[in-house]
């Protein structure tokens, strides 16, 4: 895999407080690396520095090599899709146009707008006849379901997504998680995912990152942070859910091949 972004000494500080210290990470082009981590972790913050909607206070992140701190940042926003918890679904506008608000602001033709709509409401499990509804005649899942197609919309290369599926009910996350799963299968995007959900994480994340107090403690895939947490606070961390505390090695084991299954 090619190096595709980079986090170069991280920090940040709020009201003199780190909210993120020394971060240095490296994602690679096509995956979907996870932020895991508790409230306060500093997840969203990394991700938000990502399209410069808070700037470092030292410290440099790279995309495809280059310093983004050069880069304009409106620009740089319209080339990375955002997909947020609230949707941000503008109401006045139809779903088709929710969808392709970027498009419509990099002057692309009706036809091509269309022709990505319809696209992308089929691979986000509706029909084309959501496209000439408004975000108040959606149910929670639905429009969670447009906000993520309009974070696709620009076929941007990178996907920031903070807890997207955090005020959707359990069944329905189930199934957005998987959408997004076989949507990016098909697409093959680079992915920065926050969650606290530990089995969401272990289910979309290529690479997980585990966070505590503005510091990355471990990154690695769901069997490695199972079976070697490098400190007792992964360990804690990951027990706390109930998902791997008390078990043998064997129910491990076993508690993996059902994330991976889910």
């Amino acid at each position: 895999m090619d190096s595709f972004i980079e986090f170069e000494n991280i920090s940040k500080k709020f009201d003199d407080e780190y909210v993120l210290n020394q971060i240095n990470l490296i994602i690679n082009k096509g995956e979907f690396v996870v932020l895991l981590g508790e409230s306060g972790s500093g997840k969203t913050t990394l991700l938000r520095l990502t399209n410069r909607l808070i700037e470092p206070d030292s410290g440099q992140i790279k995309i495809q090599g280059e310093n983004i701190q050069g880069m304009d940042p409106i620009l740089l926003r319209r080339k990375i899709g955002y997909v947020i918890q609230q949707t941000g679904l503008f109401p006045h506008l139809t779903v088709r146009e929710n969808i392709t608000y970027v498009l419509s602001l990099q002057k692309k033709s009706e036809t091509e707008k269309n022709e990505i709509a319809d696209q992308l409401i089929t691979l986000m499990g509706l029909d084309s006849s959501y496209l000439d509804r408004y975000p108040s005649q959606l149910s929670g899942g639905e429009a969670q379901r447009i906000g993520v197609a309009r974070g696709f919309a620009n076929n941007p290369d990178i996907i920031l997504m903070d807890e997207p599926f955090g005020a959707v009910d359990d069944i329905n996350r189930r199934k957005l998680q998987m959408q997004l799963k076989e949507l990016n299968q098909t697409l093959g995007k680079t992915i920065i995912f926050v969650t606290h959900d530990i089995r969401e994480a272990f289910y979309l994340g290529d690479q997980i990152c585990i966070m505590q107090a503005g510091k990355l403690i471990q990154k690695g895939n769901a069997k490695e942070l199972i079976e070697k947490p490098v400190n007792s606070y992964v360990s804690k961390f990951l027990g706390v859910s109930g998902y791997i505390s008390q078990l043998s090695s064997e129910q491990i084991k076993e508690a993996y091949e059902f994330s991976q299954s889910l």
